[in-house]
């Protein structure tokens, strides 16, 4: 895999973020919650700067990264599209809603959008079971959805 070279100012400003929490590596996920907001995401250059910077292991990062599911190591769409295929959610229809988004979008579980507008992925639970099935587009949350609202929903993000 080719490396990523990272922008110079979204690496200072990475470093800055750590610098903010003393450098202090018990401070890692917050730490890795601000470097996917400057990033997008956390490629394996970014993981390595965040280990170098709060004096931990690359593998501690990357184990972090891996186990929490809010945490993506692939860029994400402009509007990241979640659907919650948690017991409530699945059991109310979530996966013929995910399937629309599939056919709609035309990319699986994990991809983004060939235009970088969309992506998707599938979440375990929102918390927001009296409203299942739910899906979530960036920090909006949609309730109740039917596979035949999905249409709509995609047609509030035309820009």
């Amino acid at each position: 895999m080719a490396e990523i070279k990272l922008p110079e100012n979204k690496l200072n400003q990475l470093k800055e973020v750590a610098k903010s929490f003393n450098n202090d590596g018990g401070e890692l996920i917050n730490v890795l919650h601000k470097a996917q907001e400057i990033f997008g995401y956390l490629p394996a250059e970014v993981q390595e700067v965040v280990a170098k910077e709060l004096n931990v292991s690359v593998a501690h990062v990357y184990g972090v990264v891996s186990f929490y599911s809010f945490f993506t190591m692939t860029p994400k769409g402009k509007h990241p599209i979640s659907i919650c295929l948690g017991t409530a959610c699945y059991v109310r229809g979530a996966e013929k809603v995910l399937d629309e988004f599939r056919k709609l979008l035309k990319i699986q579980v994990g991809e983004t959008t060939p235009d970088g507008k969309f992506s998707l992925s599938g979440l375990r639970c929102v918390g927001a079971c009296g409203l299942a099935p739910v899906v979530t587009i960036g920090e909006k949350v949609y309730g109740r959805v039917a596979p035949d609202g999905v249409k709509e929903i995609l047609a509030e993000y035309k820009d």
